[in-house]
């Protein structure tokens, strides 16, 4: 058995021959460019892969993407089909459901049509139809923008989530928010450049999918750019408070000595993790006193308070999140998830639907009425979107007032806010049974790119050699930049 020392000097060799090797390629390959007359471009990375950002000047220092999880109906929301009451309980022609995919609840079942039993009504000077489910997000009207051609290839929750998040349904793969931290750093030193904010009650009591840590993962990239989940109950983040007899000389002493250890043993193996595990204990210690300020909300007046609705006195709540967004963003936070769960409604989707919109109506519409206050709306991109859309036909006991729906992954409705986007501005259009994208269709993978493109970043420069490939967020497939969105 070969002994600790002698793996060690091996190790040194094959990390030194790789480093040499790929260091020789890119000066040669540097090299080359020179001769041909091409110049090395400012920031370009060596062995690490593409080109860091920003690539030009952004519109958007920050994101705040809310995402409702288990998908809204757009049908029911946003995507206005009043013609659809005249169809109630007759079935889809066949030359509008081509036969898709459709999922295991619906196979072999009749389809049939089920009308929104919500009022919609034209709000704002740009006339967007909205429902009378969101009376206070409808005051926004004229600072949204409404992308209602997305669509994706994800028929189920987890893939659907898994891709919106991450860019492929495939689990393991670098979430967005650690995209961006790689891609353009941190803007704060005292606080994570990407923060996860779970709410811990939601009014959908019914298919409530898990949440899995991977959705705001790092993946293959240095594991100091994934989310931190900030909790509902106790200390925010886990083990943020000293243990008991432990005061913060204390903690300190401890980590300066641990930062020595770890430094001689990264000048040893050269492992680019373990540089990781020395930033993230200082970023650490300095959130002990960064994260109580930051979470402690005694500082906002009655007015900033009451605006959010009566939930924001529930820590963990969709209106307490929505108001800490504002902070982090206050605080140069750069990227801010909310995740809402409870959309999934395959019945009794009226009754449900009400539930969730309490939850999430009055507080959108704080937060986006608090951003603009304080003059962070404009470089502060909001995303609201679901993993996928809801079909028109209906499921479990079909009436007027009660009714469900399936999955639906051909079309459905995501809207932007701030951040260099257009306001009371429609882009994408629909089918009469909101089924099929008829014009401008954005795949998932397009909102990715133009969100980045926001942000500074070129989606096709920013990479990460894994696997034999330059993995991006957008991957292989082809993606676009909506320019026609951007104001």
């Amino acid at each position: 058995m070969a002994s600790a020392e002698t793996m060690d000097s091996s190790h040194n060799r094959r990390r030194f021959l790789t480093n040499a090797g790929m260091g020789l390629g890119v000066a040669a390959f540097a090299n080359l460019l020179a001769s041909q007359g091409f110049a090395t471009p400012a920031g370009a990375a060596s062995i690490s892969g593409g080109t860091r950002g920003p690539h030009f000047p952004a519109k958007a220092k920050r994101v705040i993407f809310l995402f409702m999880a288990g998908a809204p109906s757009q049908i029911d929301l946003f995507d206005y089909k009043p013609d659809l009451v005249k169809l109630f309980k007759t079935e889809l022609p066949k030359s509008v459901s081509m036969g898709q995919r459709v999922t295991a609840m619906t196979k072999g079942k009749s389809q049939l049509i089920a009308p929104s039993k919500f009022k919609f009504s034209q709000q704002g000077d740009s006339g967007i139809w909205m429902s009378e489910l969101l009376p206070h997000l409808s005051g926004h009207a004229d600072e949204l923008c409404f992308i209602r051609s997305m669509n994706t290839n994800a028929i189920n929750h987890d893939p659907g989530k898994t891709s919106f998040c991450t860019g492929s349904e495939i689990p393991g793969k670098p979430s967005m928010g650690a995209w961006l931290s790689y891609g353009i750093g941190t803007m704060n030193k005292d606080l994570p450049d990407y923060v996860v904010l779970p709410s811990a009650f939601w009014s959908g009591k019914v298919n409530v999918q898990a949440l899995y840590s991977r959705l705001w993962g790092s993946g293959f990239l240095p594991s100091k750019h994934q989310g931190t989940s900030f909790q509902a109950v106790g200390d925010p983040v886990l083990f943020l408070s000293n243990p008991s007899g432990v005061d913060a000389k204390i903690r300190r002493r401890m980590l300066d000595s641990l930062s020595e250890l770890n430094t001689k043993h990264y000048s040893e193996i050269g492992d680019p993790e373990i540089e990781t595990t020395i930033a993230q204990q200082e970023m650490a210690f300095r959130m002990q006193t960064s994260v109580p300020e930051l979470t402690d909300i005694s500082d906002e007046t009655p007015e900033t308070l009451e605006m959010y609705g009566p939930d924001i006195d529930k820590p963990g709540s969709y209106a307490r999140n929505c108001l800490l967004a504002r902070r982090m963003a206050e605080r140069d936070v750069r990227f801010i998830q909310l995740f809402h769960r409870g959309w999934d409604h395959h019945s009794r989707l009226p009754e449900n639907m009400l539930g969730q919109c309490r939850d999430v109506d009055q507080p959108t519409a704080a937060l986006l009425t608090d951003l603009k206050q304080r003059n962070l709306l404009e470089d502060t991109l909001v995303v609201f979107a679901g993993e996928f859309g809801r079909t028109v036909y209906g499921q479990g006991n079909l009436t007027v007032d009660n009714y469900g729906r399936d999955h639906h992954p051909r079309c459905f409705t995501a809207w932007l806010a701030g951040g260099g986007v257009k306001g009371g501005f429609e882009y994408g259009k629909t089918d009469e049974f909101s089924y099929n994208v008829i014009e401008d269709s954005v795949h998932v993978r397009d909102l990715h790119a133009t969100m980045m493109h926001l942000l500074g970043i070129d989606h096709t420069r920013l990479t990460f050699p894994f696997q034999g490939l330059q993995q991006k967020l957008t991957g292989v497939e082809p993606s676009r930049v909506v320019k026609e969105i951007i104001a």
